[in-house]
């Protein structure tokens, strides 16, 4: 029998991140800012450029509306394999630059929301500060099919060999990356079939290694990261390249 274990955006858990209904809607244009303003922290992620696999992750807080402040110092990781492209998340793309398809190695780019986390570990790491999470059993899987209805999100499907479903990902790997990570909340507002899915923001396997589409960092970063985070503080993840960021970052009210 196959269940679903959680919808990316659509369940809520207790003190967890907003359902699609609570999110607020897309900028709608270069002038609005597309981060909420009860957000209180910022995972910023930025490269050198579309094309480019190696960046750097700044953490910051704010007390205000307006004055963001670097948490510690940035932190370098490792986005899609062929970059980043435009995704679906808080912002309509405002700059050129290619779109987010599905299996195009590429991170999305914009503005999005956090959803729950998840691992192979029992719990997040001591001192986590009760962010939602969701323990990846051997029958967790993420459907990046694009036509299933399950298309962009995870389910429990025990007894599923291995194979059977080509475009079902395992949240219980061997390779480890999976042992912590956080979901990405691209395309699951209004999801469409093939604009990208499953977008996490997981362990790397090492500089310069790209990914199929995640965001991905050294274990102790993760690990800093998830302790750091406050469900409470709604935080909101952006990622850009670096000539994109300068053109949006007055307008976005980034750091």
């Amino acid at each position: 029998m196959l269940g679903l274990l959680a919808f990316f955006g659509t369940t809520r858990v207790s003190g967890g991140t907003p359902s699609p209904s609570e999110a607020p809607a897309p900028a709608p244009h270069h002038g609005a800012s597309p981060l909420p303003t009860k957000s209180r922290q910022l995972l910023l992620v930025r490269s050198a450029g579309w094309a480019a696999v190696s960046g750097t992750l700044g953490r910051y807080e704010r007390t205000d509306a307006t004055h963001w402040v670097l948490v510690g110092s940035e932190t370098p990781l490792n986005v899609g394999r062929s970059g980043m492209a435009w995704g679906r998340g808080l912002a309509h793309p405002t700059e050129p630059g290619p779109v987010k398809r599905e299996g195009d190695g590429r991170s999305p780019a914009g503005a999005f929301l956090l959803g729950t986390a998840f691992g192979a570990a029992d719990a997040l790491p001591e001192g986590a500060k009760a962010f939602p999470y969701l323990h990846a059993l051997g029958s967790s899987y993420c459907v990046e099919d694009p036509r299933s209805k399950f298309y962009n999100q995870v389910v429990d499907a025990p007894g599923l060999t291995a194979g059977a479903r080509p475009y079902w990902s395992e949240l219980k790997r061997a390779d480890g990356v999976f042992r912590w990570g956080i979901v990405v909340r691209q395309n699951d507002v209004d999801t469409q079939p093939g604009a990208g899915s499953c977008v996490f923001l997981h362990l790397w396997r090492g500089a310069g290694k790209g990914t199929a589409g995640c965001t991905a960092m050294p274990p102790e970063h993760l690990e800093s990261t998830l302790r750091w985070l406050d469900p409470a503080a709604e935080p909101v993840l952006v990622q850009l390249p670096e000539p994109v960021y300068r053109e949006l970052r007055e307008a976005w009210n980034l750091p």
